[in-house]
């Protein structure tokens, strides 16, 4: 029996990354999954970590159509530019991060994988070698050509999607337009259904404002762009609710009747998330032809190297990524 591939990007060779994917190979995974790194590199951080994984060579045309067994890792080997130390980045192997996302990106364009995971990757050390990049998201949306996604994380009993990502506060309140809070809750209820296999998502949004602007009282995004956005979405047969005050949408009254919850700015959502469910939790990039998800956790670049690093958001990652392909055959 076939069995869907899947993608699995380790990041920052210097970080967590490889110590995640050799400590994940200690048990099987129901699906063939294809490390897209360097194989000196985990063979080098398996002997620091003391495990004896066996990592099994796989390239296009010679895909496996079975998972690897527990203690076995599939590779696709992507060479480095410079050796690694663990807990010390080097610029010179930015290049060989972004080859990684590519292939991956690239085989789940051609039908290669299923879909993509990835490990953290560290932005600084990327842009510091010359090359402007502002995240996997950003970077994914380029590579398949996507004009928006969307950024959700979830983790048990929540899901937070953001109407704007990674911007400095005071520049917020200009990017949250009608366009763009229409684009981005159509793509947000359009992959609860089709990705998620949701039939009917509840989607809860919070007002921008303290107390969702009070009338007017405290702003007037809520009264001259969020609610107007919201009515033209209702009409479109989109289940929302909102804009409601965030220091009180965030309690069981109100999640305990919702699929996701749409927030306007990055920390106004991911911090309850984070402190909800921190590394049991995995970023979505919604709104992809492609499905990806990641870790919601950083590099940890003191911890690389040591075995102290706790698998479970790549688990979760990888449990999602594998219900989401369900949801397309």
């Amino acid at each position: 029996m076939k069995h869907p591939r899947f993608a699995l990007t380790p990041g920052e060779p210097a970080g967590i990354g490889p110590d995640l994917c050799l400590l994940l190979a200690a048990e099987a995974q129901p699906h063939p999954l294809i490390a897209i790194t360097s194989r000196d590199l985990l063979a080098e951080r398996a002997t620091q970590l003391g495990l004896g994984v066996n990592l099994l060579p796989v390239a296009p045309g010679a895909w496996p159509d079975v998972p690897a067994p527990a203690g076995s890792l599939y590779v696709w080997d992507t060479p480095l530019a410079a050796p690694v130390v663990p807990g010390q980045l080097d610029k010179a192997n930015a290049a060989f991060v972004l080859q990684t996302l590519t292939r991956a990106g690239q085989g789940c364009l051609d039908g290669s994988f299923a879909g993509m995971i990835t490990a953290p990757v560290h932005k600084g050390v990327i842009n510091e070698s010359g090359i402007a990049f502002s995240g996997h998201t950003e970077f994914l949306a380029e590579l398949t050509q996507t004009s928006q996604v969307v950024m959700m994380l979830a983790t048990r009993g929540l899901r937070v999607a953001l109407v704007t990502t990674h911007l400095p506060l005071r520049d917020v309140a200009d990017a949250i337009t009608a366009e763009r809070l229409e684009r981005v809750t159509r793509i947000l209820h359009a992959d609860l259904r089709d990705k998620f296999g949701i039939a009917r998502p509840r989607i809860l949004v919070c007002g921008l404002n303290p107390h969702a602007g009070e009338s007017g009282h405290l702003g007037r995004e809520e009264i001259e762009i969020i609610e107007p956005a919201l009515e033209r979405l209702r009409s479109e047969g989109i289940d929302l609710r909102g804009p409601l005050p965030a220091d009180t949408l965030f309690t069981p009254k109100y999640l305990e009747h919702c699929d996701a919850v749409l927030a306007m700015y990055h920390d106004q959502g991911l911090p309850v998330l984070k402190f909800k469910g921190f590394g049991a939790a995995l970023n979505v990039t919604l709104g992809l032809p492609i499905i990806r998800t990641s870790v919601d956790h950083g590099t940890a670049l003191d911890l690389a190297g040591t075995g102290k690093v706790d698998t479970g958001s790549l688990q979760v990652a990888l449990e999602t990524a594998y219900q989401m392909a369900e949801t397309q055959l």
